[in-house]
């Protein structure tokens, strides 16, 4: 065989194995991609039921036997604290505002904004405020 011919089939040889080289990168980078993104789907889901499912319990906890206030006298506010609870208030003789903030899951902590309202109710710098608007019309 002539020596232009060897060179011409290595040539041709040596394309074929670099392209099938190249597409079975390509498979394992595409298999490694989906399954990369089909778990972060998973986690995303999983994650997303915990916080529906503590976002939940947080408005259900009033309703709970073992839950120390008379559910009649709860406010729920969600954020950055759960709730506030009226002691009394439903025999109109509020004794006491406790700010309640409801943990679910192995890993709940307070947020920094949680632990800052907590430091500010503990050093007293809480105020009562009203404020009156006139109403169209009115003298």
């Amino acid at each position: 065989m002539e020596t232009a011919a060897v060179i011409a089939v290595s040539a041709v040889v040596a394309i074929l194995v670099i392209i099938v080289v190249g597409y079975i990168i390509r498979l394992n980078y595409e298999h490694r991609l989906r399954s990369e993104i089909e778990q972060a789907r998973k986690s995303a889901i999983q994650q997303s039921r915990a916080v529906l499912g503590g976002k939940f319990t947080e408005q259900m906890v009033p309703f709970f036997p073992d839950f120390n206030y008379d559910p009649t006298e709860v406010r729920f506010i969600g954020s950055p604290i759960d709730m506030v609870v009226f002691p009394g208030l439903a025999q109109n003789d509020p004794q006491e505002i406790v700010i309640l903030e409801v943990k679910t899951g192995r890993s709940a902590g307070l947020t920094p904004a949680q632990k800052k309202i907590r430091q500010l109710i503990e050093d007293g710098m809480v105020r009562w405020e009203e404020l009156y608007r006139q109403v169209e019309g009115e003298p």
